[in-house]
């Protein structure tokens, strides 16, 4: 007996591996924009974590997905 395993749409699992890689980054940044004036060495942190976030979820979430 032969089970046919063909795949259906895909592209809402597609957006939403886009979205965990692009959303966090952008939360961050509005976060840090936020807090800019009260918390500037904070700010400059969640900055820094947003542009890792961004380089790792794009350079290597990216290529898994090719």
């Amino acid at each position: 007996m032969i089970i046919s395993l063909e795949g259906g749409n895909y592209a809402g699992v597609f957006f939403m591996v886009i979205a965990i890689m692009i959303v966090p980054p952008i939360i961050l940044s509005l976060i840090g924009f936020a807090i800019r004036k009260a918390y500037p060495d904070a700010s400059k942190v969640l900055y820094i974590l947003s542009a890792i976030y961004l380089i790792i979820g794009l350079g290597f979430c990216g290529s898994m997905m090719l």
